[in-house]
């Protein structure tokens, strides 16, 4: 475990940020020219976390990508000479002065280490392609030791998956609550006026200062606890991936090696004290988009803490929905989170470790842990009436963009509370292209077993139905309204227009929701 202080974060230097900026385009240093020196292989092995295969493949290679990767990535030694060529308007001496280098050995003339990881990042959202550069902490595969209590994370999974959810609409300020080392903020800034940053560690705000200077984008960074540096104001996308890992509150008075990821509050509460004022922050037709993750007690159902968690906002009038992607049990979580702190099941500490958690756990009668996406709308008229709230078991991910999907489903989620069933009747709803219909059948009858409604994009839902509501979606092609078609399916079969509407108009309301079916 690592007992040295941390580095400093790369300092803001306006001249040396342009020459490396220069730099780094100039060398070519991006994902894709990542991908092209490393192929498949060790592309994927890197992913993995495996660092020998592009060790192998980079290191005769005075390509400067190459160079740059093995420096900055994969913790690589190297000589004053290699890093002035890859370097070459910044220099080995401005690459001090901005704290990205330092020397390997006790002579300062000596060869050169990377203090900090420097990567190239490439996504592509609604405003088009984007590679960036991303300064972190290293990471294990760089160390090969333990991550430190103050260290600040690269691009990981969690990081992809809320930009991933994050709608894009144009805002005029967007809070990135908790944000690291500024991916959320950055992505923010591409369609926002004003992007303003908070974080409780100082030195993740120094991560996220140098990485919008050397990307060119400028954020408003302020320092401290949750919502405390932007009180009393109010954003129109608040996004947040907190430190929600529920870590033994023993555990990290011993050892403060998780403090980075974890929030100082026992169990799952410190959701559950962000999302009592959270609300109270969000504009009029304003969003939040969290991830997070909730304990679920012996004999509770899944959605008991994010239900009781999202009371304070449906009482103000927020729409709120949970997403669970997936769930633990105790012994995988704290797999999960001692694994994720550097310690595998070699090393002395795993099994005090494990079995902290497992007691945790175990004095709040937990059997299970869910992941997942906290969702948030204010409507934009200030309608007298509760917020909805809607909780939902999702099976998977379909084609096209979640962010999107989950916008317009929360859009439908307030709407259809403006509809009773006389204006859904009314309304002439349209099949979403990508929705087919499956039919299981015994082979040579007529009659099927099954039918089911299948979504190709979204999260994929398959939706039981019966012959009439099938009937009822293939024909909704805005053609006619809702009531017209139920009226036409109930000629056809004999079914009484009453009984129809009481089965079909909930299963339409849902299906509005999902996606499966418009407005």
């Amino acid at each position: 475990m690592p007992t040295d202080s941390p580095t400093p974060p790369p300092r803001v230097l306006t001249a040396e940020i342009a020459a490396l900026r220069t730099d780094l385009s100039a060398g070519l240093y991006t994902s894709a020219r990542i991908e092209e020196l490393l192929g498949p292989v060790a592309s994927a092995a890197l992913r993995r976390e495996n660092p020998v295969p592009a060790r192998r493949m980079l290191e005769p290679l005075t390509d400067p990508a190459a160079v740059l990767l093995r420096l900055f990535t994969l913790g690589a030694v190297l000589s004053r000479a290699q890093v002035q060529a890859a370097l070459p308007t910044l220099g080995v001496d401005g690459a001090l002065r901005l704290g990205l280098l330092g020397p390997a050995g006790d002579d300062p003339d000596s060869a050169l280490q990377a203090l900090v990881d420097l990567a190239p990042y490439s996504a592509r959202d609604d405003a088009g392609e984007i590679d960036w550069w991303i300064a972190s902490d290293h990471s294990e595969l760089a160390t090969g030791a333990p991550l430190g209590p103050e260290h600040v994370l690269g691009v990981g999974c969690a990081s992809l998956t809320l930009a991933r959810i994050t709608p894009r609409e144009p805002a005029r300020r967007v809070l990135d609550l908790g944000c690291g080392g500024g991916i959320q903020a950055l992505h923010a800034s591409r369609h926002a006026e004003q992007v303003v940053a908070t974080d409780l560690s100082e030195r993740a705000l120094g991560f996220a200062a140098f990485n919008a200077a050397l990307n060119s984008i400028e954020l408003d960074l302020r320092q401290g606890s949750l919502l405390e540096p932007v009180r009393g104001e109010t954003f129109d996308l608040i996004l947040s991936n907190p430190p929600f890992v529920i870590t033994p509150r023993d555990v990290v008075a011993e050892d403060t090696t998780w403090t980075y990821r974890d929030g100082g509050r026992a169990g799952d509460t410190l959701l559950a004290e962000l999302l009592r004022e959270l609300p109270t922050h969000l504009a009029a037709g304003g969003s939040a988009v969290m991830l997070g993750n909730w304990e679920i007690r012996d004999g509770e159902d899944w959605d008991t803490h994010p239900r009781a968690w999202m009371q304070a906002a449906v009482a103000d009038g927020v729409d709120a929905w949970v997403l669970q992607r997936e769930q633990e049990d105790p012994a995988q979580y704290a797999e999960t989170w001692v694994r994720d702190g550097g310690i595998t099941t070699r090393d002395e500490r795993w099994p005090a470790l494990t079995g902290a958690w497992l007691d945790d756990f175990a004095a709040r009668d937990v059997e299970a842990i869910g992941f997942g996406y906290l969702l948030l709308r204010r409507p934009e008229s200030a309608a007298a009436r509760p917020g909805v709230l809607r909780t939902e078991l999702v099976p998977g991910t379909g084609s096209g963009s979640l962010a999107a999907h989950l916008a317009a489903s929360l859009s439908a989620l307030a709407a259809l509370e403006d509809h009773d069933d006389e204006a859904l009747a009314a309304s002439r709803p349209v099949r979403a292209e990508d929705v087919i219909e499956r039919r299981h059948l015994t082979p040579g009858d007529w009659d099927p077993m099954l039918i089911e409604l299948v979504q190709g994009a979204g999260f994929a839902r398959v939706v039981r139905a019966d012959q009439l509501l099938a009937a009822t979606v293939g024909a909704l092609d805005g053609t006619l309204t809702l009531g017209q078609v139920l009226g036409a399916v109930c000629a056809l079969t004999d079914v009484d227009e009453d009984e129809a509407r009481a089965r079909a108009l909930p299963a339409v309301r849902e299906l509005l929701i999902t996606q499966m079916v418009a407005l």
